[in-house]
């Protein structure tokens, strides 16, 4: 019987709108190491663009955990400060007055025991002052050393109990681990205080538009999933380029190196969400599974030696001023062998990739920051062009512009203007400034939302940082074992090796 006007159920009306907004419920952040760069460069200013966009509950909280001698009112205008300087949003009164009010400060170290009952104070009094509801984010802006006492202070203060209605979460910074043995201990470690569900590493570039683009361009288009496959894909160029150098970080940079730094995270996740199959759905699980396995179909090339390049900027001109090489930086040892550029060539062993090559590379002083990722197709089996027709056409290609300049590129063959038939390679541009009004939030606004919403789906999962540790660890192992560092020329695109490696696939890097 069909339901009279009125009555029964309206699915569009009763389906979730996506269109409009998710605001988080009651909740409050914790951030320890509050006065580092990250904290005031990025988190500071998502919070606050974030209440800016109505996206926070009117009684939000942020508490800052850290060494300084700090009242209340000194943290306050920390923030301020760093929200004039960094937020993406304009400064508004109202909502800085609003804001502040959930705003506390606890001084005190990690090994701190009363910091710590302090803290636990502090946030029962904001549940009572400004209805959080007992839901707490942990977020770790600490050095990895520090996870492991962080975490086992708020077990042993009770501060990761959730009762019954809220809930409290963990927020970890990369890298997680610096090998596959210690990626263990640390999930271990903070897996024996939190659920998995309650834990959620963060890796920025996952919460960027252009990223999550991916996902959209091939699933939601129906002229692009038919050809992602190797029958007609013939290799696959993932870069991250720097242009600057370590600048003060030779602390934490050096032993680490670019491919611990950004290949283990950064490029195995975007390689992942190229390469992977469609999900059942775009939730955490389903993400997570399909992710999953093609980190596990990876396959590193049998000559380590040949398919993978380590070398460290020498001295040159970047920006048009001389710069000096990597062992010249302030902190180097002269005798160091960490990395500033990687490059290594993996597979995907599974039906839809087997043979095509995916070539990932990152470093540091190189020619312009840049991240994209370049599907490059096979060339036509047939052409009936004389050669002189299509001596500047090259292979046509999908590039996706993860930054600075967000957005898809196709290039593929046209006719010159003319009466002769001559074919030349054009792009065809999608931005994100142009097409869209409203500019993209930062990738810290988003994850930062999500963990407040409890949405993990961009969040990678114990198995995928494992299984990350188990492709780059026998490349790491390889190169301390053999030989030393190529040298670049900083301003360059890298080593001649690199090119090699390529040349000798018979194809070339791109020049962004």
């Amino acid at each position: 019987m069909t339901p009279s006007p009125g009555t029964g159920a309206n699915p569009l009306r009763d389906a979730a709108d996506r269109r409009l907004p998710r605001i988080a419920g009651p909740s409050g952040l914790v951030i320890f190491g509050v006065t580092g760069d990250l904290s005031r460069k990025k988190l500071m200013p998502a919070v606050y663009d974030l209440a800016n966009r109505g996206l926070l509950p009117p009684g939000f909280s942020l508490v800052g955990f850290a060494r300084r001698e700090w009242a209340n009112e000194d943290f306050a205008q920390e923030v301020h400060d760093a929200v004039k300087e960094h937020a993406r949003t304009p400064f508004r009164e109202e909502v800085w007055q609003q804001l502040i009010q959930g705003m506390r400060f606890v001084q005190g170290t990690f090994d701190d025991d009363d910091a710590f009952e302090r803290l636990r104070e502090t946030i029962g009094e904001l549940d009572k002052a400004q209805g959080t509801g007992g839901n707490f984010a942990f977020y770790l802006s600490v050095p990895p050393s520090a996870f492991p006492v962080v975490i086992q202070q708020l077990k042993k203060h009770g501060l990761a109990d959730q009762s019954s209605g809220s809930w409290r979460r963990a927020v970890i910074e990369k890298p997680f681990g610096h090998d596959l043995k210690s990626a263990e201990e640390l999930n271990a470690t903070v897996e024996e205080v939190f659920a998995p569900d309650q834990v959620f590493r963060i890796d920025h570039y996952l919460g960027k538009e252009t990223v999550q683009n991916i996902l959209a361009l091939r699933f939601a288009n129906q002229m692009f999933e038919p050809i992602w496959t190797r029958s007609f894909v013939d290799h696959v160029q993932i870069t991250m380029a720097e242009d600057i150098g370590i600048g003060g970080r030779a602390g934490y940079y050096d032993g680490i190196g670019a491919a611990r730094d950004v290949i283990q995270n950064h490029l195995l996740q975007l390689l992942a969400l190229t390469a992977m199959e469609e999900p059942a759905s775009f939730d955490a699980d389903a993400l997570a599974a399909e992710k999953t396995k093609v980190l596990g179909a990876v396959k590193l090339p049998k000559d380590l030696g040949r398919d993978t390049v380590f070398a460290q900027y020498a001295a040159g001109w970047q920006g048009g001023q001389k710069v000096i090489g990597y062992l010249e930086e302030d902190g180097i040892d002269a005798k160091s062998k960490t990395d500033t550029y990687a490059a290594v060539k993996l597979e995907v062993d599974n039906r839809r990739w087997a043979g095509v090559p995916f070539y990932l590379r990152t470093g540091k002083r190189l020619g312009r920051r840049v991240t994209e990722i370049a599907v490059v197709f096979q060339r036509a089996p047939h052409s009936p062009f004389d050669h002189t027709a299509t001596e500047e056409l090259g292979q046509n290609a999908l590039v996706i512009r993860v930054q600075p300049d967000e957005g898809v590129t196709v290039r593929f063959g046209s006719k010159v203007p003319g009466t002769s038939m001559e074919v030349r390679d054009v792009s065809m541009d999608f931005a994100y400034g142009e097409s869209f009004t409203e500019s993209s939030p930062e990738a810290y606004e988003r994850l930062i939302l999500d963990v407040l919403l409890g949405d993990a789906n961009l969040f990678p999962r114990t198995e995928e940082v494992e299984l990350s540790w188990k492709i780059l660890d026998p490349i790491e192992e390889y190169w301390d074992k053999h030989g030393k560092p190529a040298q670049y020329p900083s301003g360059t695109w890298g080593p001649a090796e690199a090119d090699e490696m390529l040349e000798r696939d018979g194809r070339s890097w791109r020049r962004p």
